[in-house]
C-alpha cells in the first residue's frame, strides 16, 4: 500500500482507531492526530502533482513571443499605467497609448492583459492598444480568442500581396490603403480585379482608400461605381468624386449650383450693390441622384437653426458642398472672403425687376443654405481660402458646427485664434458644447484663455441650472485643455469656492476642481513618458 492509500485509509478510519502513517521528512509528533495527518496529506498532495508527467497526447509547445523591437515605457510611465487601468482617471487611457506609441515606446508586458480586457469592452481603444502593445501584445492575442481583435487591427496587416487574397476585411482595407500611398493605380487594378465578387459592405469599404492619393487616374473607376447597386458604394464614389480637381462629376454640380446661384447687381437705398441671388432646384431628377443628392438629404424636414429645413434647402446645400469653390471666384471675379459677404436674397424677391424696392434686407434663411452648403465644400476640398473666409464673414450660419468644422482645414498655427473667436461667438448658447466638441486638440494660446472664460461664465450662471453645461465643458476640457491654463483655473476654483452660499456655485468649484486635478495628472503623466 502506497503513503497516500494509508494516509487515506487513517482518514476514513479516524485517528483514533488508526495511528497516523509515518512520513519521512513530516515534522515530529505534536499530539494533534489529525492536524498531523492533514499536513501529510497536503505533503503527499504537493508531492504527486510536482512528479505528474503530462499525457503522451498532450498539445505541442506555444511557440515563444517574437522580440520586442521598441522599448518599454520608463518604469515612473508604466506605474502610472497600471492606476489608470485600475481605474483611475479612466478617460486618460486612450491618451496614454497614443502618446506611448508616438515615442516609439510599449506597454509592458506584465500589464497587456489587464489592457487586452479593456480591448474586449471599448472597441474604441483598440487602434491605440494596437499600437502600444508591441510584438507580445499580438503574441497573446492569439492565444486567447477574447483577445483576438488586436490581430489585424494595426495598420499594418502584415504579410505582403496575399494578404488581399486570404486576409480579412481589416486586414485587405489596410492593405488597400498602404498601396495607394505607393503605388494608387496598382491598388485600383487589385480592387477592379475582384469588384464582381465583393459584397457591398466591403466594396464600400475597399473604395474609401482612395481617399489616399486620389488622381484623375481614379476618375473612370469612380463614374462607374455611381451606377453600383450598393448605396454605400455610391455615395462613397460621389463624395471622392467631388474633392476631385477637374472632374466630369465637379462639371455637372457647377452646371447645376449656377442655375440655383447668380450674381445681381442691385440698388438698395441708392447705391448700387452686388447680391447674390439664390433659386433653389424645383425638381429632384435621375441624375442629381446618380451624383449622390438622395431624394431627402440628411437633415431636411427635420429641426435645425432657425427652423425646419425643406427639402428644396436641402437639395441646394447638397449641389453646393459638392460643387468646386473656384466656380464662385471665377464666376463672380471675388476672393473667396468678398463672396461670402455679400447680401443673399431668394429670386422670389426681386419681382423680377432687378430694384430691391422694400425688399432690401439679406434673407437670412437664403444666407444660412448658401453658407452651410459652402462650409461643407471647403471641408471636402480643404479649401483653406474659403475656410478661413467662412470663419471671418459667417456669422449668418446659424449651424456653427459647420463653422467648427473648418477648424481642421486651417493651417495649425490660425487654429487657435479662429477657434477662440468661435468659441466667443457662440458662448452661452445651447450649440456651445456641440461647437467645443468639434475643436481639435490640443486647445492652447487664445483657444485656451476663451475656454476658460467660458468655464467661468458657467460656473457663475451653476446657480441658475447650468450645472450639466458646466460639467460637459469641463469633460472636455479634461482631454483637450493645455496645461498651461492651470494657474487662472486654479483661481477660477478658488474664487467660486470663496462664493456666497449660492445655489449651484459650491458643486461649480468643485468641478473646477476635478477639472484641474485630471489637468496635473496628464501633465505628469506626458513628463513621465519621456525616455
Amino acid at each position: 500500500m502506497s503513503d497516500w492509500d494509508e494516509h487515506v485509509s487513517a482518514a476514513l478510519l479516524g485517528t483514533e482507531r488508526r495511528a497516523v502513517p509515518p512520513l519521512p521528512g513530516a515534522p515530529p509528533p505534536d499530539g494533534d492526530a489529525a492536524g498531523r495527518l492533514l499536513d501529510q496529506a497536503a505533503v503527499l498532495a504537493v508531492r504527486r502533482r510536482a512528479g505528474l508527467r503530462p499525457p503522451a497526447t498532450a498539445a505541442e509547445p506555444v511557440a515563444p513571443a517574437p522580440p520586442e523591437e521598441a522599448p518599454a515605457v520608463p518604469p515612473a510611465a508604466a506605474a502610472r499605467l497600471a492606476r489608470i487601468l485600475a481605474g483611475e482617471q479612466a478617460r486618460m487611457l486612450g491618451e496614454w497609448l497614443d502618446a506611448a506609441a508616438a515615442r516609439g515606446l510599449r506597454v509592458p508586458a506584465r500589464l497587456l492583459p489587464d489592457l487586452l480586457e479593456k480591448g474586449r469592452a471599448d472597441r474604441g481603444l483598440r487602434p491605440s492598444i494596437a499600437g502600444a502593445a508591441g510584438r507580445r501584445g499580438v503574441w497573446l492575442a492569439l492565444q486567447n480568442t477574447d483577445w483576438a481583435y488586436l490581430v489585424g487591427s494595426g495598420d499594418d496587416p502584415g504579410g505582403g500581396a496575399e494578404v488581399w487574397e486570404t486576409g480579412t476585411r481589416n486586414q485587405r482595407v489596410a492593405h488597400l490603403s498602404a498601396l495607394r500611398g505607393t503605388d494608387p493605380g496598382a491598388a485600383r487594378a487589385a480592387l477592379a480585379s475582384t469588384w464582381p465578387t465583393e459584397a457591398a459592405p466591403d466594396r464600400a469599404a475597399f473604395l474609401a482608400t482612395f481617399a489616399h492619393g486620389l488622381s484623375a487616374g481614379d476618375e473612370e473607376f469612380l463614374e462607374a461605381a455611381l451606377e453600383d447597386r450598393g448605396k454605400d458604394v455610391r455615395q462613397t464614389a460621389s463624395d471622392l468624386l467631388a474633392r476631385l480637381p477637374g472632374s466630369a462629376y465637379g462639371a455637372r454640380m457647377a452646371a447645376r449650383a449656377r442655375a440655383c446661384l447668380r450674381a445681381e447687381r442691385r440698388t438698395v437705398r441708392r447705391r448700387r450693390q452686388t447680391w447674390l441671388v439664390v433659386e433653389p432646384p424645383h425638381a429632384h431628377d435621375d441624375g442629381l441622384a446618380r451624383d449622390g443628392v438622395p431624394f431627402h438629404p440628411s437633415g431636411s424636414f427635420a429641426p435645425g437653426g432657425r427652423g425646419p429645413v425643406g427639402t428644396r434647402a436641402a437639395w441646394l446645400r447638397e449641389i453646393l458642398a459638392r460643387t468646386p469653390l473656384a466656380t464662385w471666384t471665377e464666376a463672380f471675379g471675388l476672393p473667396p472672403v468678398e463672396i461670402v459677404c455679400l447680401p443673399v436674397a431668394e429670386a422670389a424677391d426681386t419681382g423680377g425687376t432687378g430694384d430691391a424696392g422694400a425688399q432690401d434686407e439679406p434673407d437670412g434663411r437664403g444666407t444660412r443654405d448658401v453658407h452651410i452648403g459652402w462650409a461643407r465644400a471647403a471641408l471636402r476640398q480643404r479649401d483653406v481660402a474659403w475656410a478661413r473666409a467662412l470663419l471671418k464673414g459667417g456669422a449668418m450660419v446659424d449651424e456653427p458646427e459647420a463653422l467648427a468644422d473648418l477648424l481642421a482645414v486651417l493651417p495649425p498655427g490660425e487654429r487657435d485664434e479662429a477657434a477662440a473667436g468661435l468659441v466667443r461667438w457662440v458662448a452661452g448658447q445651447p450649440d456651445l458644447v456641440r461647437v467645443l466638441e468639434r475643436v481639435p486638440a490640443p486647445w492652447d494660446g487664445a483657444l485656451a484663455e476663451a475656454v476658460a472664460g467660458v468655464l467661468d461664465a458657467a460656473a457663475e450662471r451653476a446657480g441658475q441650472r447650468h450645472e450639466y453645461v458646466l460639467t460637459q465643458l469641463a469633460r472636455l476640457a479634461e482631454q483637450r485643455l493645455s496645461p498651461a491654463v492651470l494657474p487662472r483655473l486654479d483661481a477660477l476654483a478658488a474664487r467660486h469656492a470663496r462664493a456666497p452660499d449660492e445655489p449651484g456655485r459650491a458643486a461649480a468649484a468643485l468641478v473646477l476642481t476635478g477639472l484641474t486635478d485630471t489637468l496635473r495628472f496628464r501633465t505628469e503623466m506626458i513628463k513621465e513618458l519621456v525616455p
